[in-house]
């Protein structure tokens, strides 16, 4: 509007005046979204600077020349009669000045935004060490006195002893191997099927839990504890059927593409309310994906038909 403001005077009558308007500010803003969506985040920011040189410079010869096209089209004129110079200086050369400056505001937005993404991520993090020290109050004692309760069990009773087994190796997980950012996915499952064997001794006969893990889930690392708030979810708000009808958890573990794929599925009740506070919770989870894998994760929560799903996709690029 202010640019048909200021230049329409120039041109024998308005509606010439509208129409290079808008080639011009459409054929502008296609070439920003362009390079500001797609060359500048897949290339520029992945430090291909030769690949993304190139890229910004064919793209903003070939939009100039379409320009060009598309004005002598609307002004009745031939490319014949184009003074060159003229047209490479209010084309080209104002063209690539205008997108370099719309590559230099983004930069600034995106910088500020990383700025307050990092100072949340710090927080996160404070407060997860703070609770982490919490934890490690007197570990020894507490390890301990498991194995004290251990030796009092009696050895016939092998289920009681491989329980609490397993219970003492997912505390010495979260006391003592989840400290660094990222943690081996092997861990992580190991720590998944103890926490399911554990589930699956208080559950009814009505109840069947399959924990399935493909082979090729491995040799990679995520953030710790990423994935047991959603078992442990499951668990929480699986149906009680007495009969007619069995109570299924179904937990799958995958390898696909470049992605993991995770998901868990669980009978449920009708309504069943689902956690949404208290402990870790789902909510806080998905705010743990936005901070520490932003664009990088795809969650999907359903409850359809009886079942209550989770769905994930974090990308290990």
């Amino acid at each position: 509007m202010v640019w048909l403001y200021l230049r329409y005077d120039d041109y024998p009558s308005f509606r010439q005046a509208a129409l290079v308007t808008v080639v011009k500010v459409v054929d502008l803003a296609i070439v920003i979204y362009l390079v500001n969506l797609v060359l500048v985040p897949r290339l520029l920011y992945t430090k291909s600077y030769l690949l993304f040189a190139v890229a910004f410079i064919g793209l903003i010869a070939l939009s100039s020349f379409l320009k060009m096209l598309a004005l002598s089209v609307v002004r009745g004129e031939t490319l014949s009669n184009i003074n060159i110079k003229e047209a490479v200086y209010n084309n080209f050369i104002t063209q690539f000045f205008l997108v370099l400056a719309s590559i230099a505001l983004k930069s600034a937005v995106d910088y500020i935004r990383l700025q307050k993404r990092m100072a949340e991520v710090a927080k996160e993090k404070a407060e997860a060490e703070l609770n982490f020290l919490k934890a490690q109050i007197n570990p020894h004692f507490l390890f301990n006195s498991l194995n004290a309760v251990y030796f009092l069990i009696d050895k016939q009773n092998e289920q009681a002893r491989t329980a609490l087994h397993k219970f003492s190796e997912m505390l010495r997980y979260q006391l003592y191997e989840c400290g660094d950012s990222r943690i081996p996915i092997e861990k992580e499952i190991g720590f998944l099927k103890d926490y399911v064997d554990l589930q699956g001794l208080r559950v009814n006969e009505n109840t069947s839990v399959e924990f399935n893990c493909g082979k090729e889930v491995e040799h990679f690392s995520i953030e710790p504890l990423l994935l047991i708030p959603f078992v442990e979810n499951s668990f929480k708000h699986l149906s009680h059927f007495n009969e007619g009808r069995r109570n299924e958890v179904q937990i799958n573990l995958s390898r696909q593409n470049g992605s993991m794929k995770f998901s868990v599925y669980n009978t449920t009740e009708p309504k069943a309310e689902l956690e949404k506070n208290g402990g870790i919770g789902l909510v806080n989870v998905q705010k743990r994906l936005e901070l520490l894998y932003p664009g990088k994760h795809e969650l999907k929560v359903k409850e359809k038909d009886g079942w209550y799903s989770i769905d994930l996709s974090l990308s290990l690029q």
